[in-house]
């Protein structure tokens, strides 16, 4: 299959009652082992790749790397550019292949946040690309975006209405109290106000700062209308760790194969382990 639009695969996954993991990669390995989750599960996927990573890597590199696992697989794969500030570097990606694109102007008042939406959502739209936008701040750290814990502000339902109405934003991330990274105590999201957004809004809501949300809590947010969540922090840390742990065993180790191997296998069980929380595992065939 080629790449496609994760635009109609979040609104099936929203009307559907489930959520579809998108996982930040930053190897061809990581990439694989999401992949390979996925066909496994015969789940849909949105493989995602931050500003840093197309910098490192190269945004025609990782788009060729993702056409060629989708051309080999039999579920739907989306390619998405997380939290870009930059229009240019979007405009790259589009070009390059990118299926989905993230244009993050919550830093800016609402106004300016409009405008700066709309204009991507306009050049994507004709591309045939999902755009993702975010209202309100979600905390933490995403590359060389940090947001302090006292400046994470919650998104307005009413804004979030007009502003889905003045864009024509497909997908969107409102900050409900999560936060980028790994949580240091138990997450503060507020369930009221997914729900409200969701009574307000028709389009699929995107759950940032999906790595450690407890299971039950990734569930309601699901029922409640977040049709998309991000995993990143997470599954770099089990990459890492899993090499780590063969260097501790083996400290003389030059092959890479030794070391990549062992780390895409345990990104692949947890890739697994975050499919069957979102509930998509078995759902690819209806998208096809």
């Amino acid at each position: 299959m080629p790449l496609v639009s994760s635009t109609p695969m979040l609104q099936a996954a929203r009307a559907g009652g489930y959520g579809i993991g998108a996982f930040n990669v930053h190897t061809l390995e990581m990439l694989q082992a999401v992949v390979e989750a996925a066909e496994e599960t015969n789940s849909p996927l949105i493989l995602q790749t931050t500003v840093g990573t197309v910098k490192h890597l190269g945004e025609d590199y990782i788009a060729a790397a993702a056409r060629a696992a989708a051309s080999r697989s039999r579920v739907p794969i989306a390619l998405h550019l997380d939290h870009c500030t930059d229009f240019e570097l979007i405009i790259r990606c589009i070009r390059a292949g990118y299926t989905s694109v993230m244009i993050d102007a919550s830093m800016h008042p609402f106004d300016d946040n409009v405008r700066r939406t709309r204009k991507v959502a306009e050049i994507a739209a004709a591309a045939g690309v999902n755009v993702e936008a975010e209202l309100g701040k979600v905390g933490g750290v995403e590359d060389d975006i940090v947001v302090a814990e006292h400046e994470a502000l919650m998104a307005d339902p009413d804004e979030c209405a007009r502003f889905v109405e003045l864009t024509g934003v497909p997908t969107l991330a409102p900050a409900i109290g999560t936060a980028h990274g790994i949580y240091k105590g138990e997450p503060r999201i507020d369930f009221e106000r997914i729900a409200a957004i969701a009574a307000r809004v028709a389009v699929p809501l995107v759950l940032h700062g999906g790595s450690g949300i407890p299971e039950a809590q990734v569930k309601r947010c699901v029922s409640l209308g977040m049709a998309k969540m991000n995993i990143a922090t997470e599954i770099r840390i089990i990459f890492s760790d899993a090499i780590k742990r063969v260097f501790a065993e083996h400290p003389d180790e030059n092959d890479p194969r030794k070391y990549m191997v062992p780390a895409k296998q345990a990104v692949k069980a947890a890739a697994i382990g975050k499919m069957a929380m979102l509930g998509c595992i078995g759902r690819a065939p209806e998208l096809r």
